[in-house]
């Protein structure tokens, strides 16, 4: 609730930077023209929704609004000395968010019907309050562009965290089943031991288990049915020798290449006593080196994926450098395979003769991230993304193409405005073309969109070396759709 006075004074006025060298006349207009009022600390000042009327000056305290945005929130803090609320120019209809006092907070408030006469008396305030516009409007689309950033990272970081736990579930498991076979392995060795046996035949039979390992990739994979049959038959040969756990031993012996033949060499080289304690252990020696493959191969996965996240963000890597777009763009394909791997089919098709370019590789691997999730989201997670790269004789050439439903041919031309989301509420905040609008037109490149149903395609053309400036952007004409 606001306690209402007639009108600041001089001094109030004078509290405020952009009013503060004014002639005194001028400041007897803006006090004849400005309301006074406070609030208690928590009150609400502006209500969501509230049309915008009024330019307005804080005397005294802190107004504060949560601005709330892809599931984050964000503190917007106005202390004393600030003007804000509507200013001359503004195009601002209505305040989007609560506003309230922070601390006893004292105001002063002018209406824009006021704004022309103020701007003929005071033509000064027209350029200083039109730069607190800019300023106003560039911390606002930083902001956003930081939430839209923090967005991508957030869905990037929660696939990539899926994606390692798959491996790493997958290496654990197999380390804990490692010591099991380790012990098997230990076991059965105590009882070859006591098995009366040749060297000769000892070393014929460490023979056979090498010879076993070298054949386990170069065993044929079976179907479902091919193997069960050669399971069963398995079992078979090993219950008619005795071994009655030849049920457990048989799928790793079938799975990695071992044929009863095999069996047979191996029994004519020992006592026909020992067989069971010899399939024992080359089961126990093949399980091992399988689970041992599978930690290889869970820890290169982790490995790759950390080596790609790495490569994608470029971290301790200068700004500017010579750029693999190809490496590029896997690491992007790589980082965000989680969300492409449940039913979006990813064609590449690269240039074998693409030179490097000079270019911020982190910020094209934004533009490759922006523009393949915004394809996955217009395909609703499941269609064809096609990625091809052409050598061109002064650009290389990034086409993105999708078969979703396309973009209708009247908002084709407004993609890449900041803000404009043809997505529902809080789904995305607009910003994610105008981000790569923004690192294109920073690389003197080009965008171009072409769509219809079933055939989306952005065309990026990017300069093999950089000519200007780094940082030096060109005019909007350089970056267009089509």
């Amino acid at each position: 609730m606001s306690e209402a006075q007639e009108h600041p004074s001089i001094e109030d006025l004078r509290s405020i930077p952009v009013f503060a060298d004014l002639a005194e006349e001028q400041l007897q207009w803006l006090q004849s023209h400005f309301s006074n009022e406070v609030f208690p600390d928590g009150d609400v000042i502006v209500t969501a929704g509230t049309v915008a009327t009024s330019m307005v000056a804080i005397f005294q305290g802190e107004m504060q609004a949560v601005i709330r945005t892809l599931g984050s929130e964000t503190i917007y803090q106005a202390p004393a000395g600030m003007v804000t609320g509507k200013l001359p120019f503004s195009r601002m209809k209505v305040f989007p968010n609560v506003v309230r006092a922070f601390g006893l907070v004292r105001v002063g408030r002018l209406e824009e019907v006021h704004f022309p006469e103020m701007l003929q008396l005071i033509p000064q305030l027209g350029e200083r309050l039109v730069g607190l516009l800019s300023d106003r409007i560039r911390e606002t689309a930083v902001r956003d562009q930081n939430q839209e950033k923090l967005a991508a990272l957030g869905k990037i970081s929660a696939g990539l965290a899926h994606e390692l736990n798959n491996p790493a579930a997958a290496a654990s498991r197999a380390s804990k089943n490692l010591r099991d076979a380790l012990r098997n392995l230990a076991d059965t060795n105590r009882i070859i031991c006591g098995c009366p046996m040749t060297k000769e035949q000892r070393v014929q039979l460490v023979d056979f288990e090498i010879h076993a390992l070298e054949r386990m990739d170069a065993s044929p994979a079976l179907d479902t049915l091919a193997q069960s049959d050669r399971e069963q038959e398995m079992t078979d040969w090993l219950e008619g020798r005795g071994i009655l756990e030849g049920w457990e031993m048989s799928p790793v012996l079938v799975e990695n290449g071992v044929e009863l033949a095999q069996l047979e060499a191996m029994l004519a080289l020992s006592d026909e006593r020992a067989i069971g304690s010899l399939v024992r252990h080359l089961t126990a020696t093949l399980n091992v080196e399988r689970l041992l493959r599978e930690i290889d191969k869970s820890t290169d996965r982790i490995s790759e994926m950390i080596r790609a996240v790495k490569e994608y963000s470029y971290m301790d890597q200068v700004s500017f450098q010579e750029v693999d777009l190809h490496r590029g763009i896997k690491n992007t394909l790589t980082t965000l395979n989680y969300f492409l791997k449940h039913g979006i089919q990813v064609t590449k098709v690269f240039d074998p003769s693409m030179p490097r370019i000079m270019a911020n590789g982190g910020e094209l691997n934004q533009v490759w991230t922006n523009l393949i999730q915004n394809s996955v989201q217009a395909m609703n997670g499941k269609g064809e993304l096609k990625i091809r790269t052409v050598r061109e004789p002064s650009l290389a050439l990034v086409e993105i193409e999708d078969n979703g439903p396309g973009i209708p041919t009247e908002i084709q031309s407004r993609v890449f405005e900041p803000f404009f989301t043809t997505k529902s509420m809080g789904e995305g905040t607009g910003l994610g073309l105008d981000v790569v609008y923004r690192i294109i037109r920073r690389h003197h490149g080009i965008i171009q969109l072409t769509s219809k149903p079933g055939e989306t395609i952005f065309r990026i053309r990017l300069p093999y070396v950089q000519k200007q400036e780094e940082g030096e952007e060109q005019p909007d004409e350089a970056v267009h759709a089509h």
